[in-house]
């Protein structure tokens, strides 16, 4: 076990909040569960990349990350676009690392800094306040003690038997009270929270909560500041479970707004993605076997709404039809996916 053990007090809004959020993975389970599907995951990796680079003031929308990272040109500053690449290299990569594990943390840090600063992958040899504008929010501990701090911190997070949602937020709050890098501290923080509540519920790998935190920055940056005053995580611990919850609330409501399963037409959309399919294939995709109801219930209603179109209009009944999304389809799918 870790000797050391980070300063927090358990308050009845952490244990309130702990509940709420379970309850929230439950829902979100319920309707998501069977259905995530690549196209939403990849929408939420990048409005999560997005969020946390937009807190450190980089100014690509999601439309841009989401060309940056699709290999297509964007009208940018070098920096920010290389801060894209690297970032989605990292969460990527994600699934590979051991919260608890220094190596891992270093490549971490090497992946999401390469090319923006010349050490990255190292602890800093340097001294670092942390500003906002013309204010000192935070001096950092002394290079000297960096590497002594960090082993106790992974060592603390490899042993702890607190919940794993404490633990992401206390860990998130330390780390940022260490600073142990020259840059890239608060997008390597909510990385590695990311890491630690993604190896406790998977579905959580994939929760954009850095949207809220971008929305939320002041009161991100102020229980930061408070929790320095305290000597203690418990201001930011709450606020980090209050963050998570407020993202989970948007994931469910988004996916019961969006369930295919009481939305047939959307669950078509999502099966023609970047493809054309004959009925049967489509069918097959769909898990229908009837006919008669695939073409009430699915196709008759697609055709009529502009959301899909045949190959070959000229023959309808052709035993080779194929159907494909139009542009109205593929803007309807990406609106529900969102």
């Amino acid at each position: 076990m870790s000797r050391y053990q980070p300063p927090l007090t358990l308050t009845a809004r952490m244990v309130t909040l702990i509940a709420e959020i379970s309850e929230q993975i439950g829902q979100l389970l319920a309707v998501d569960d069977s259905r995530q599907t690549p196209q939403l995951r990849r929408s939420n990796r990048i409005r999560t990349i997005q969020a946390s680079l937009a807190i450190e003031n980089n100014t690509l929308s999601v439309e841009q990350v989401t060309a940056v990272i699709a290999g297509r040109r964007v009208l940018g500053l070098p920096k920010e676009i290389q801060e894209v690449h690297n970032a989605f290299a990292a969460y990527e990569s994600m699934p590979s690392w051991n919260p608890g594990s220094k190596p891992d943390l270093m490549r971490a840090h090497e992946l999401l800094m390469h090319g923006l600063i010349e050490d990255c992958g190292q602890l800093r040899r340097t001294g670092v306040g942390i500003y906002r504008g013309d204010q000192l929010l935070h001096m950092a501990p002394p290079p000297s003690r960096i590497a002594h701090l960090i082993d106790d911190l992974l060592a603390w997070l490899g042993s702890s038997d607190w919940h794993p949602l404490i633990i992401s937020c206390v860990f998130h709050y330390e780390f940022e009270f260490i600073h142990p890098f020259a840059d890239g501290n608060g997008r390597m923080g909510r990385l590695w929270q990311a890491l630690i509540l993604s190896q406790w519920r998977p579905v959580l790998a994939y929760l954009p909560v850095e949207a809220v935190i971008r929305d939320q920055q002041d009161a991100y940056y102020a229980a930061l500041s408070t929790a320095d005053r305290m000597a203690e995580s418990t201001p930011f611990v709450e606020y980090m479970l209050h963050a998570l919850s407020l993202a989970l609330r948007e994931a469910v409501e988004s996916e019961q707004a969006t369930d295919p399963v009481t939305d047939p037409v959307k669950k078509l959309l999502q099966a023609l993605e970047n493809r054309a399919l004959r009925t049967s294939e489509l069918m097959g995709e769909l898990g229908l076997t009837h006919k008669a109801t695939f073409r009430s219930n699915y196709l008759k209603s697609a055709l009529a709404a502009g959301f899909v179109q045949m190959t070959d209009p000229q023959s309808p009944n052709s035993p080779v039809q194929k159907y494909l999304l139009t542009e109205a389809g593929k803007l309807k799918m990406m609106q529900a996916l969102r």
